[in-house]
């Protein structure tokens, strides 16, 4: 063999060992990467090199459908990169930017990566996550103004994942529950899961440091966010976070549970059945469920849209569903546990935002705010003619929106965690003065700062001044876990004992203010935090037991028990309840319709006759007229109709027995 044809095999097997060598270490040549499954070629474009369509899972078809994401298998030789993947199957609605950029698959559970042409050996950047919003039922990475080259210019690789919609995302079936490959039900944010783990494993090949992650979402992406704060599989897949449009106390969409119904919402698994039988599926066994899996992505989805979210299909699960697994609660109560991550949060939201979660009477709006309904009407109506409905949307805006993103930044603050909070109300000018505040996902564009992709209209410089400075604040935050930096507009971590915020304003400026809405703002979280206290007082009775301390009557007399520990009562899981009443045992049951509301059945006990000073007689008669509760300071409060009387409970140590004899 010659010399030169030497050197040229010498630097063929060199090149083969470069591209072949395994883990997440892998090296970079150019636009090639090797991760995991293989070797990917992506496309340079001036200063930036991307990567598109890269699977993080294996396609999610035949009997991979509605189970959790796969591992990807490896491929041989080089794969181009250089095209977007397939977006998740769904129904467009005509005229949302924001719906699809690609063709759509089922075979969609790829991502795509920003990052800069030329990294330094060595240098490992930090990395923002992009999850997509749509309702659970729209979107896709490929949106044209979700384009991350911005973010890889400031030094910031930027990865956008796409995941499972609407039935595929959400679904659930008894004989899925037969087949038991938990976790059940949602896809959807298994893929999120499985793409953050994607990015760990893989990150480092591209230049980007696997412990500086940021994952950021906007609407379902931001409901996505808060969701991943409070689930303890994503722990260390990243270390700070950012909220669009997320809401902050519960998930927004439907929150169904896996097996049983919520009030008028069937269960999951019944949905699945609905769904079945409208498609001619009545078997809901092995052979009910290969006839599922067998039908075409698009019959599937059906109609499913974000308009869907307004119908509330029976035959639809709804979007994250209590499984026990994945979803155990709504965020508020997780959050309230103190389960959640503590890591740098951005947080906020846009002045016309989005309004899901209303006050319990529509047609009575303002009795949600109890006594200070007058002065709430002040606020939200000053001039006192605004139709109801539309009175009913501005509040449902602050329950669903403006109050829940300050909950969140409130209980991270509290848990020691830094927290920022804003408010996005500036409208492009050629938008004016028909639009007159931002509307839900009116940042986004800015945020990415991909204005030219978003408006055909022209731009004016103050339009492309604040998209530079929103835009600014999400890069520093990533490389920091701060937003602040040279430049910009100081902005101060959010303080509890406050109503301020930055302030994205029509005049184009970022400015850190008192919030404008704090008056209206302080009612409704008083009445959220009051609602979320009801509920996790409820929550506290189950299963809880506890001994009676003393009877005060509404007439001032103090009865008290000889022997606490003979007067005791028990609060099942199953709405039944457990007594003893001095030398007498029985049951009834419980139930609680509304905030400290509390009810119980009739009361079954045994006949014994006891001494003439017990409090047997007084309780038994009372029993029927207990209506409202309250836990306070580890005590349980039982007050009766018409003030006739409080009794007062201690909780029983897990220790000592119920009831003893």
């Amino acid at each position: 063999m010659s010399n030169n044809r030497i050197q040229i095999a010498a630097i063929a097997l060199l090149t083969s060992s470069f591209f072949l060598s395994s883990g997440s270490n892998a090296q970079m040549d150019g636009k090639r990467v090797k991760i995991e499954p293989g070797v990917i070629e992506g496309a340079v474009s001036g200063d930036v090199l991307s990567f598109k369509g890269i699977p993080y899972a294996a396609p999610p078809v035949a009997n991979l459908r509605w189970r959790s994401p796969q591992p990807v298998q490896p491929w041989k030789g080089v794969r181009k990169a250089i095209q977007y993947g397939n977006d998740c199957v769904q129904q467009p609605i005509p005229g949302d930017a924001g719906a699809s950029g690609s063709t759509r698959g089922e075979d969609c559970l790829v991502l795509n990566v920003w990052r800069p042409a030329n990294i330094k050996s060595g240098q490992k950047l930090p990395v923002m996550v992009w999850i997509h919003g749509g309702g659970f039922l729209n979107g896709a990475a490929s949106v044209p103004f979700f384009d991350g080259s911005q973010f890889a210019r400031q030094g910031v690789i930027l990865v956008g994942i796409n995941y499972r919609l609407g039935r595929m995302g959400f679904f659930a079936h008894p004989a899925l529950s037969a087949e038991n490959h938990r976790p059940l039900a949602n896809y959807a944010l298994l893929d999120q899961l499985a793409a953050l783990k994607w990015v760990q494993k893989n990150i480092e090949a591209f230049g980007g440091d696997p412990n500086q992650v940021t994952i950021a979402g906007e609407s379902a992406g931001g409901i996505s966010v808060v969701h991943l704060l409070t689930w303890p599989a994503a722990r260390g897949l990243f270390h700070r976070a950012a909220v669009l449009s997320g809401g902050g106390r519960s998930y927004i969409v439907q929150h169904r549970k896996l097996k049983e119904a919520i009030s008028s919402l069937p269960s999951a698994e019944e949905s699945g059945i609905e769904f079945a039988k409208s498609v001619g599926i009545s078997d809901t066994g092995a052979a009910g469920l290969k006839a599922l899996r067998a039908l075409p992505a698009e019959k599937v989805n059906g109609e499913m849209s974000m308009e869907a979210l307004l119908k509330l299909p029976p035959s639809y699960a709804g979007g994250p569903v209590n499984d026990g697994d994945v979803v155990t609660a709504q965020p508020e109560q997780n959050i309230l546990r103190g389960n959640i991550a503590k890591v740098p949060l951005m947080i906020g939201t846009t002045g016309d935002d989005l309004a899901a979660d209303y006050p319990p009477d529509r047609t009575r709006p303002l009795n949600f705010f109890g006594s200070d309904a007058e002065r709430a009407r002040r606020l939200y109506d000053p001039e006192g003619k605004l139709p109801t409905d539309q009175l009913a949307f501005r509040i449902a805006i602050d329950m669903t929106m403006h109050e829940p993103a300050r909950f969140v930044a409130r209980q991270m603050t509290a848990r020691g965690t830094p927290s920022w909070l804003y408010r996005f109300d500036y409208v492009v000018d050629s938008l004016r003065p028909k639009v007159t505040s931002a509307p839900h996902a009116g940042e986004l564009s800015f945020m990415f700062d991909q204005m030219d992709k978003r408006y055909s209209s022209e731009l004016t410089n103050r339009d492309r001044a604040i998209a530079k400075t929103f835009h600014q604040y999400f890069v520093n935050f990533a490389k920091n876990g701060d937003p602040n930096g040279a430049g910009l507009p100081s902005w101060p971590k959010f303080d509890p004992a406050k109503f301020d915020l930055m302030m994205f304003n029509m005049d184009g400026q970022a400015k850190m203010q008192p919030d404008p809405w704090r008056e209206r703002l302080a009612l409704v979280e008083r009445e959220m935090d009051a609602r979320a206290a009801s509920s996790g007082n409820q929550t506290s009775l189950v299963g809880a037991s506890w001994q009676l301390v003393k009877f005060q009557s509404g007439d001032g007399t103090t009865l008290t028990p000889k022997d606490k520990s003979k007067y005791t009562i028990a609060f099942a899981t199953d709405g039944g309840v457990s007594v003893r009443i001095d030398c007498n045992r029985g049951r009834s049951t419980w139930k609680s319709s509304g905030a400290n509301q509390l009810q119980f059945g009739v009361l079954a006990l045994t006949r014994a006759k006891c001494p003439p000073d017990s409090l047997h007689d007084r309780i038994v008669k009372d029993w029927p007229f207990v209506r409202s509760y309250v836990i306070k300071d580890s005590h349980l409060f039982l007050s009766l109709m018409a003030d006739g009387g409080i009794y007062e409970f201690e909780p029983i140590s897990k220790s000592q027995p119920v009831a003893p004899k």
